[in-house]
């Protein structure tokens, strides 16, 4: 009897499209080179050779500290940008923030910091009659609407479906690109320990009071032991739009109504990804998922509170901490201590479906952990122009060199096959990755980093701490759909160029 092989599944060829230049350096930064040379030539001609080399001597240091990046892609200019970023927030004393009464928040109220002060709240209602929060931001003109899932796990799953979630996840990543006006797609796993709430009010709802001491004893031990060790873990997922649509900026209420009408369709996709039930989450809900990432020790509190039947009345102007401070690698907040890493490089070479699963598993060191996956859509018409122009740069790169080296092969190699898979029709999406790690003492936060260093290696990713704006990377890993590159103030474009 033949016995058929499973085929093992493997995914990979994610790179970053490298804009056309010398070496390491951007568009920009190789013309400005090319111009300095030939301004150096031209002065030597004219002048002499002193002058022109005393003109090269003055422009090269600021082209070499260009040419050595870091393990993390970074250059020491990029660096000192940053060091000089941080300096100035530091001597505005902008990286301290106090609300509430004894505030300087409008109204003694607890508004969120940073790049949320300015979103505001409300809720509307899709074609299920389901209330969703309509979550606003005005500076960017975009509006994000919060989806939470709870996954079932991959546990006594049989590998076939397991691929099957993996490809419907990739159909539906691709669907997004479909979408009129989406901007960002989040996907945020949070894992924090289980008070038990759920399980003492399901079985204290459930008990009959007439059962026999046995039982209603070992329920009672169940209750009180069965959390200790337990973790709650919860998906969510923020799709951004674009509230500016045929030329005009609509109102949030006009792009809730339309949002109405497609929330439904993208729910249902969702669940085939072997997400589970997929549900909008509400203004309510949105407001205690943002205060307990702010004050961890209110998680508790309000869990109680909904578990009973009976949820905090929370509004959106008070869902922020009462005091933080900003610092150059980490962020403390109403008691807590968190730290935010970004993912500077993502795993080379084949991959399994499992790759993230123990960073994204609980951690004993880490009091709540956020693995937030950041993509950014490519509309289809552009996702052709991006792989043919990083296709003809990996071309020039191999073909210009006398011996091109074996990472410019790979790398052309890699941008080749991108783009026949993207004529045969796969969508184009950029994406990033945050990792948050809080803990309720200081002193635990040594374990806490170690941790998280310790798991990168585990899922083939290198992460970076984000030094010197920990407070804007803990906003964006929350799942609120903040759209980084519209808060530059340097466009992305010209970023990548230098």
């Amino acid at each position: 009897m033949a016995v058929e092989a499973q085929v093992e599944r493997t995914y990979g060829n994610w790179r970053r499209p490298r804009p056309p230049g010398l070496w390491h350096l951007g568009l920009i930064s190789s013309v400005l080179l090319i111009v300095g040379l030939i301004a150096s030539i031209v002065v030597i001609a004219l002048v002499g050779l002193i002058p022109g080399l005393v003109l090269l001597a003055l422009m090269l240091p600021l082209f070499l500290v260009t040419l050595r990046p870091d393990p993390h892609g970074q250059t020491p200019m990029q660096r000192l940008g940053m060091k000089l970023g941080w300096r100035r927030a530091r001597a505005s004393r902008s990286h301290l923030y106090r609300s509430g009464p004894l505030g300087r928040t409008p109204y003694g109220t607890f508004q969120l910091p940073g790049l949320l002060a300015a979103s505001h709240l409300s809720e509307a209602r899709d074609t299920y009659d389901r209330p969703f929060a309509v979550l606003c931001h005005p500076w960017c003109e975009q509006l994000t609407v919060v989806l939470e899932t709870e996954p079932d796990g991959a546990a006594l799953v049989d590998q076939p479906q397991v691929d099957q979630w993996v490809a419907h996840y990739g159909h539906w990543l691709a669907a997004l690109s479909q979408e009129p006006g989406l901007v960002a797609c989040q996907v945020s796993v949070e894992t924090a320990p289980d008070p038990g709430t759920r399980l003492r009010h399901a079985i204290q709802g459930r008990q009959d009071p007439n059962a026999p001491e046995l039982a209603r004893e070992t329920l009672s031990e169940i209750v009180r032991c069965y959390p200790a060790g337990a973790a709650d873990l919860k998906a969510r997922v923020a799709l951004t739009f674009n509230m500016v649509a045929a030329g005009r900026r609509r109102t949030a209420t006009e792009t809730a109504h339309d949002l109405a009408t497609r929330l439904g369709g993208i729910t249902q996709r969702l669940h085939a990804t072997g997400a589970g039930v997929a549900m909008p989450v509400d203004a309510q809900r949105l407001c205690e998922i943002v205060h307990a990432a702010y004050n961890p020790r209110a998680a508790e509190l309000l869990e109680e509170a909904r578990s009973s039947g009976e949820p905090a009345q929370l509004s959106w102007d008070d869902v922020g901490p009462a005091a933080a401070d900003a610092r150059a690698e980490s962020y403390w907040h109403d008691g807590a201590v968190s730290v935010t890493w970004a993912m500077s490089q993502a795993p080379r070479g084949e991959v399994r479906e499992n790759v993230l699963a123990r960073l994204i598993a609980p951690h004993g060191d880490i009091a709540r952990k956020r693995v937030t996956l950041l993509y950014r859509v490519i509309d289809p018409g552009e996702a052709a122009r991006v792989v043919e122009r990083d296709l003809h740069n990996a071309d020039f790169r191999v073909n210009s060199a006398a011996r091109p080296t074996a990472r410019a092969v790979v790398e052309q190699q890699a941008a080749r096959a991108t783009a026949q898979e993207e004529a045969r029709g796969a969508a184009l999406v950029n994406f990033g990755m945050l990792v948050t790690a809080t803990v309720l003492d200081s002193e635990e936060l040594h374990a806490a980093r170690a941790a998280v260093e310790n798991l990168a290696p585990t899922a083939r990713i290198n992460l970076r701490p984000v030094w010197g704006s920990q407070d804007s990377a803990f906003a964006a890993a929350l799942p609120v759909g903040l759209f980084l590159p519209a808060h530059l103030k340097i466009p992305e474009q010209v970023r990548q160029a230098l």
